[in-house]
């Protein structure tokens, strides 16, 4: 008895004595060995997974401010517009600074119907690049949907040189100025390589689609998106925007 009080005390001596040098760096490198799994996961389209392991990198350390903004984008690739809202919330309670360029944010307003603020945090990202022609685009779609096409248009975002092909025919579509030919000839024009082509006409298609969308034709809206998320797939945030909004469309 003597033995085995001694051993449990000894036993018990040592875990509280790991639990007093516990340190904070310790819980960081946790965290980043979680943020780096996490990592792997989102590169494989594992989105399930990686909220599963960003949850448990918040479960060590609560401050975790980019487990908040990384599950926040996984929350949006599988549909969940709300979910996405709440973390980037938290993320940007963390992090303030970084509240003017958070785009997905705006972007998930416009899913939630949240209109007013989609055009806010559109306005915000404007001071952080004002040569941005997807944030133009946005904030117009927002606008339309709370006001009307014609006032969008009217109120349409001064925007700087985007040298992006064809984002400028993109901006005049919306302004009011060129076609959805034309901008799909600019897409094409040149000679892009194959990869950069498959990139044009994405976001060729992804614009046009949510232009037609906002003007009320749901027809080639459809024919739009559905062609930039099953026919133009590119590796970026904006292809499972077009994923989802083709999704919701199908249903």
């Amino acid at each position: 008895m003597a033995i085995i009080r001694s051993t449990t005390c000894l036993c018990l001596f040592t875990i509280l004595s790991a639990a007093c040098t516990f340190t904070p760096a310790a819980a960081a490198e946790t965290v980043d060995s979680l943020l780096e799994k996490a990592g792997k996961e989102i590169a494989q389209e594992h989105h399930q997974e990686a909220i599963a392991t960003l949850t448990r990198a918040m479960e060590v350390d609560p401050q975790a401010a980019a487990a908040y903004d990384l599950r926040g984008s996984e929350q949006f690739k599988l549909g969940r517009i709300a979910e996405s809202i709440a973390d980037f919330d938290k993320f940007l309670a963390l992090r303030p600074s970084e509240t003017a360029g958070h785009w997905k944010r705006g972007i998930s307003f416009y899913y939630a119907g949240r209109y007013a603020d989609g055009r806010k945090q559109f306005e915000g990202y404007q001071t952080v690049d004002d040569a941005d022609v997807e944030n133009a685009v946005w904030r117009y779609l927002c606008m339309a949907r709370a006001g009307g096409v014609a006032q969008a248009r009217e109120q349409i975002l001064k925007i700087g040189n985007d040298r992006r092909v064809p984002m400028r025919e993109v901006y005049s579509l919306y302004a009011g100025k060129s076609t959805p030919e034309e901008v799909l000839a600019a897409a094409r024009s040149g000679k892009p390589t194959p990869a950069q082509l498959n990139e044009r006409l994405f976001y060729a298609h992804l614009y046009l689609g949510l232009y037609f969308e906002a003007a009320g034709d749901k027809t080639k809206a459809k024919e739009h998106i559905t062609a930039a998320a099953e026919k133009h797939k590119i590796g970026h945030y904006m292809w499972d925007v077009a994923r989802v909004h083709a999704e919701r469309l199908g249903k």
